[in-house]
């Protein structure tokens, strides 16, 4: 049973347009039609350069459009057929009957071999489903009350299809379940999940479907992916939804519990392929490693997406917020957008037993006064091209253990309700960006240790504050940001200790003094758009300055970005 996440409270006194609460529930959001036109990387382009596509600033609904579009796998699921032309495929322990062409049974196997639907109900002992149909068509599996259990690989099996959809029947309840070890690891296109397909895969409908892989991923399409609807409940030793070219969740009820990545796209050879984006639907993820990656873009336009636990929340060269309501704890960074090398599974990724070569946080103490602060401030990191983390819209919410929102190029917030508990210890920031922070619209609310504060760059066409405590405040104290009349712009309960609080919204203006409150007692004090003393830059037209009080002769010693899973280092 899930216990849930203690309610997190940030009030904002004065009337906004937008919601002034955090709250569960997700905030209505346009969706966005994922369409696009398709292009292909060339085969001299690196990997690196295919992901370094420029979207800083871009909504995730332009980021969408000029990608590779899902459109065509999304229509599966709406897509009707006459009932009076399903096969009914029958499993029954050891076998199974069909009432049709277009099925072969021998012994626990039941193959389809050719387009048509094809309703499958009952219970494979240890069996699988598999899908052998070159003719172009749909594939479509209308699973009522199907429970599918394989010793030998996937439960279900799409080795050659046009398009398969896989319909949850209203009212049913079904089950697959792989073996811990596949007989086949080595040909051409062999399965790795217990739902695996190497067409385009629709997954819809209003049953429930429970997924279980023991071997490697839960769910994989080694094409295109898209979740339209369901109640889906997947855990996986590996990753738990993975889609190749992408992964597009539109709709449903999914809960996965990975010991790798929960959500996953990884095409590295098509700068316009490789994106996961969220649509629509209600998403909950524990991961042992990332909450969601995608190799080129992370896109959510609407849904919520509550990530419970994982390494680093949100990875990708691109991470755009337009809708929804995202929440996200981490034991690393909160959102990283990096751009990556191509994986190098075995070099880099033991995911399957949840880890990988990422060193974990530090959890060593902020720096003392007077000393300079020791860790990987953005602006001590080389920008990098094509990474960029905007929000345009929605809520989100991240409690991280590391860098709150780190982006090793750009961050651009221009609208929707941001916060961050950031980090305890110094060598992190709740804010840190290597190309600096740009805060246009929305606001923003971050709070963390001092040691490597991040303001936003002077750049910023709203005002925002910078406010650093006497000490630090232990977690139960109601912080206020408070203006020169006594107005309380932003409160927040805070659930963990915190030295520095960084506030932006239309409110606060340039110049103007604000001050830091503790359960009503003033413990700071500073002028709209002044950098934070002690904190670090955030990259070209960042707000944060170096540590004072160093030793003479020597600045601040930033640390060594950590490790990512690519091997590339990260802030």
């Amino acid at each position: 049973m899930r216990i849930p996440r203690p309610t997190k409270l940030w009030t904002r006194t004065v009337a906004l347009a937008a919601a002034g609460t955090l709250a569960a529930g997700a905030l209505a959001a346009c969706g966005a039609d994922s369409a696009g036109s398709a292009s292909t990387g060339s085969s001299d382009t690196s990997a690196a350069e295919i992901a370094a596509t420029d979207n800083s600033g871009r909504s995730a609904q332009d980021v969408l459009a000029a990608n590779l579009s899902s459109e065509e796998t999304a229509a599966l699921a709406d897509q009707t057929w006459d009932t009076a032309d399903e096969v009914a495929v029958a499993l029954d322990g050891d076998t199974a009957s069909a009432s049709g062409d277009g099925v072969t049974v021998d012994g626990s196997t039941v193959t389809i071999t050719q387009p048509g639907t094809y309703r499958v109900s009952g219970t494979l002992d240890d069996g699988q489903v598999v899908v052998d149909a070159s003719a172009d068509g749909v594939v479509r599996l209308v699973l009522d009350g199907a429970e599918i259990t394989s010793s030998t690989g996937a439960a279900i099996d799409v080795r050659d299809a046009d398009q398969v959809s896989v319909v949850l029947a209203d009212g049913s309840t079904n089950r697959l379940e792989d073996a811990a070890e596949y007989a086949d690891t080595t040909s051409d296109n062999a399965a790795n999940a217990a739902l695996y397909s190497t067409a385009d895969l629709a997954v819809s409908g209003t049953g429930a479907l429970e997924v279980v892989g023991n071997a490697n991923d839960g769910i994989t399409g080694k094409d295109g992916l898209v979740v339209a609807g369901g109640d889906i409940s997947v855990t996986a030793a590996d990753d738990a939804i993975r889609g190749k070219d992408y992964l597009v969740v539109s709709g449903g009820t999914i809960d996965v519990q990975a010991g790798g990545d929960g959500l996953k796209s990884d095409a590295d050879d098509d700068a316009t392929a490789g994106y996961v984006a969220l649509t629509g639907g209600d998403v909950t993820v524990e991961a042992g490693d990332d909450g969601a990656q995608a190799f080129t873009d992370i896109a959510i336009t609407d849904g919520s997406l509550t990530i419970e636990k994982s390494v680093e929340g949100l990875e990708a060269a691109t991470i755009a917020i337009s809708g929804g309501d995202v929440d996200i704890t981490s034991s690393d960074d909160g959102l990283n957008a990096t751009v990556k090398e191509a994986e190098d599974d075995t070099a880099t990724d033991d995911s399957a037993t949840g880890t990988d070569d990422q060193a974990a946080p530090d959890q060593g103490a902020a720096p003392e006064d007077g000393q300079a602060p020791q860790g990987g401030g953005g602006g001590m990191d080389e920008v990098q091209d094509g990474a960029s983390l905007t929000v345009t819209g929605g809520t989100l919410h991240v409690d991280a253990e590391g860098d709150g929102l780190d982006s090793n190029g750009v961050a651009v917030i221009s609208g929707g309700d941001v916060v961050i508990e950031g980090p305890t210890n110094g060598g992190n920031g709740a804010l840190d960006s290597a190309g600096g922070l740009t805060v246009s619209g929305g606001t923003l609310l971050a709070v963390g240790s001092s040691g490597m504060a991040e303001a936003p760059g002077t750049d910023s066409s709203q005002g925002w504050v910078a406010l650093t405590a006497d000490s630090t405040l232990e977690a139960g104290t109601e912080v206020a940001v408070v203006d020169a009349d006594g107005t309380q712009v932003a409160t927040l309960t805070l659930t963990k200790p915190a030295q520095s609080v960084v506030y932006s919204g239309p409110e606060i203006t340039s110049g103007d003094t604000y001050t830091l409150t503790a359960d009503g007692t003033e413990v700071g004090t500073a002028a709209a758009g002044e950098a934070p003393a002690g904190g670090m830059g955030g990259g070209p037209g960042g707000g944060g300055q170096p540590g004072q009080d160093a030793p003479d002769g020597q600045g601040p010693q930033g640390a060594q970005g950590e490790q990512s899973s690519s091997g590339t280092a990260t802030s």
